[in-house]
């Protein structure tokens, strides 16, 4: 087995694959957000409140941010394979960086509220296109530079946690929270940059693994290192995670508490036991064929189409289900708002945990037109602006 070489339009169908698994799995966790009785009201990753299936319903998904992120890292080196000119993808890195910052604070926001004017709701994307605008600098050094900034990041920027203040620039680099407005739409950020620019830049550090005729050792290797850093942190209440742990009574309570690791700002030991799953895997999920593959490859050749789809569709469903159920559907309007100035009010608006998963079906089986469609059209043609959607 040899090095894989890249030409330009050339795409690796496992990564692809990968992407869209994820992105079925993180339709659940919004599927859940906007059908389930619970919705807000609770953490259902709180082993007092939560049951089994509601808890790992939950926790599943978190695998989808930090695979997301770390895909796009790991494209960007591919790009760099493929074009070997670090000046125009550094330009491209710039210019899409900025389009998935405007898309998330237009379109994707709207997605989410239904309202105008809107919460203004920075997520993934928010990161993705930040970070990209970053690694339009950090291409122009050395791979070897790249991943060590990356997993420097990752592995240092928790021993920040206890610095308080900082006004809105520090919140948006290393912590989460709402700024609130009279004059100018809310603004929601959950996502903090200087973490998720660790992921990417460990993805494009690491992304040459994905070329090399050892590519499953690696990444199998690696993995597993990330998953007992994680396993030897967490039991011994180590550094790089907020919420601790301690015995609940019984064993499954514990088992839960022990998993529940910080997503905002997503710790070190967040990002090692996610990551490490997913790249354990990854040989696996490169392996898989059939129809449940290619309906994958699919989703994930287009990421964004998919992602605007299935906000779209998941959130008109829910409005709908909930006006012909005869349940109150005035919070479907500016729903993120609502969330935080009315939480108490979603509890039991929903439906129970069952309903949640044939409408997961029913999104993704609706998002699957859009994708193939899209993923046809950008086969088909080669115009410029197709690189940005």
């Amino acid at each position: 087995m040899t090095e894989t070489t890249l030409r330009p339009g050339m795409r690796l169908g496992a990564l692809d694959v990968l992407r869209g698994l994820v992105i079925v799995i993180m339709a659940l966790d919004h599927v859940r957000d906007y059908f389930h009785e619970s919705m807000y009201a609770l953490d259902p990753l709180d082993p007092r409140v939560t049951t089994v299936l509601l808890y790992c319903t939950r926790w599943i998904t978190h695998l989808c941010a930090p695979t997301f992120v770390f895909l796009a890292g790991v494209s960007i080196l591919l790009q760099a394979e493929k074009r070997k000119d670090t000046a125009r993808l550094s330009r491209f890195l710039l210019t899409r960086g900025l389009w998935l910052v405007v898309l998330e604070v237009t379109v994707i926001s709207f997605a989410w509220s239904f309202s105008l004017p809107l919460l203004i709701f920075l997520q993934v994307f928010w990161a993705i296109g930040c970070s990209m605008m970053a690694m339009a600098a950090l291409v122009w050094l050395p791979r070897y530079a790249v991943l060590v900034i990356g997993a420097g990041i990752i592995a240092l920027h928790n021993l920040t946690d206890g610095i308080q203040g900082g006004g809105v620039w520090w919140t948006l680099l290393h912590n989460r929270g709402l700024f609130p407005s009279p004059t100018a739409p809310t603004v929601a950020a959950f996502y903090p940059l200087l973490p998720w620019l660790g992921v990417m830049a460990f993805g494009y550090g690491v992304g040459g693994a994905f070329l090399s005729p050892r590519r499953d050792r690696i990444l199998v290797t690696m993995g597993a290192l990330m998953l007992g850093v994680f396993a030897v942190l967490r039991a011994m209440h180590g550094y790089g995670d907020a919420l601790g742990w301690s015995w609940q009574g019984d064993l499954t309570k514990t088992a839960m508490q022990f998993f529940n690791v910080q997503k905002y700002p997503p710790s070190l030991q967040y990002v090692c036991v996610t990551l490490g799953i997913i790249l354990v895997l990854f040989p696996w999920i490169a392996r898989w064929k059939g129809r449940g593959a290619e309906f994958c490859r699919t989703l994930g050749a287009v990421p964004l189409a998919s992602y605007l789809a299935h906000l779209i569709i998941l959130h008109a469903l829910s409005l709908g289900l909930h006006w012909a159920t005869g349940r109150p559907f005035g919070w479907e309007f500016n729903t993120i708002y609502k969330l935080f100035t009315e939480q108490e009010a979603f509890k039991g608006m929903g439906f129970p945990l069952w309903v949640v998963y044939p409408m997961w079906a029913l999104v993704i089986a609706l998002v699957y037109p859009v994708a193939r469609y899209w993923s046809d059209v950008k086969r088909r043609r080669s115009d410029w602006w197709l690189s940005y959607l």
